[in-house]
């Protein structure tokens, strides 16, 4: 598998903003994202998937 990291958005959870390509490494950031704007919406996006695999896991 390739890596494109370049060729997508990532969220750096280090500086708590978009970044386009590795900026800072994998350990640091969410993503892929197709674009900067739905990057920036990363840590609401995480609680979203978050909150929907707790209902999933109270439901089970």
């Amino acid at each position: 598998m390739s890596d494109d990291s370049e060729a997508h958005w990532w969220f750096c959870v280090e500086h708590q903003k978009p970044e386009h390509g590795n900026v800072c490494g994998s350990r640091n950031r969410l993503g892929p994202f197709p674009d900067e704007a739905t990057a920036a919406r990363a840590p609401e996006i995480a609680r979203e998937r978050t909150a929907a695999a707790d209902r999933y896991d109270e439901e089970g």
